[in-house]
């Protein structure tokens, strides 16, 4: 007699993978009040891809609610990027030209009028923020370009300088030094004298807080200027 006659066959169930859960987008929220500020979490955490933290140092991104956009406003958003988060998305209700320049100036990355910024919509905002996308409402988008350019003839360029902050002969003479020319080389090379050279390079390293001229290069290559 066979040992299996009788058995009753059986398969073993093998577990089918699954995928792993999208990361959600760890996201702080701060208003100018606690009853603001709550609400606008609690919209949020309906949202699947992202996570409210109540930690500003856990997050990536953050949205700040406020009524306009004034000086105060435009410290929290420092604060918040000093602390760790990489981007800022500012809701205001009040927003004009100025508003959008202050923001901007501050370091958000976007802008939106509380009365367009539903739960996905917001959502949406603070996903482009991490992937480098900016947000700014269309009417107020060529106000901010007229004002670029108002900062560009009136401040800037009166004193030589192009909107990355340099000017021309820093970048020449930056250049020189990322090739790896001495003070004397890149004299000759740009018929400056040394002494210019060496100005050149210290108004750099002293107008953008850097501790030496390998320090420049470095930031001047992080800019994108050489």
């Amino acid at each position: 007699m066979s040992a299996t006659k009788g058995a009753v066959a059986t398969t073993r169930s093998v577990p089918l993978p699954t995928e792993s859960a999208p990361r959600r987008l760890a996201t702080y929220v701060a208003a100018g009040d606690a009853i603001s500020r709550a609400g606008l979490a609690t919209q949020l955490r309906s949202q699947t891809e992202l996570l409210v933290v109540d930690d500003p140092k856990r997050a990536s991104v953050a949205v700040l609610a406020v009524d306009e956009v004034c000086e105060e406003e435009a410290r929290v958003v420092r604060t918040l990027l000093r602390g760790g988060c990489r981007h800022v998305v500012v809701v205001s209700t009040g927003l004009d030209d100025r508003g959008v320049l202050t923001a901007v100036e501050a370091g958000a990355c976007a802008i939106l009028r509380r009365g367009e910024a539903s739960p996905e919509r917001l959502a949406a905002v603070l996903v482009a923020a991490m992937e480098g996308h900016g947000t700014l409402p269309p009417d107020l988008l060529g106000s901010l370009l007229s004002q670029v350019g108002k900062l560009q003839r009136n401040v800037l360029q009166p004193r030589g300088l192009l909107f990355n902050g340099f000017t021309e002969r820093e970048i020449e003479v930056l250049r020189l030094v990322a090739d790896g020319l001495d003070t004397t080389e890149i004299s000759e090379k740009l018929a400056y004298s040394e002494r210019t050279v060496k100005n050149v390079l210290h108004d750099v390293t002293s107008r953008f807080n850097l501790r030496n001229r390998c320090h420049a290069v470095a930031y001047a290559l992080r800019a994108g200027v050489i």
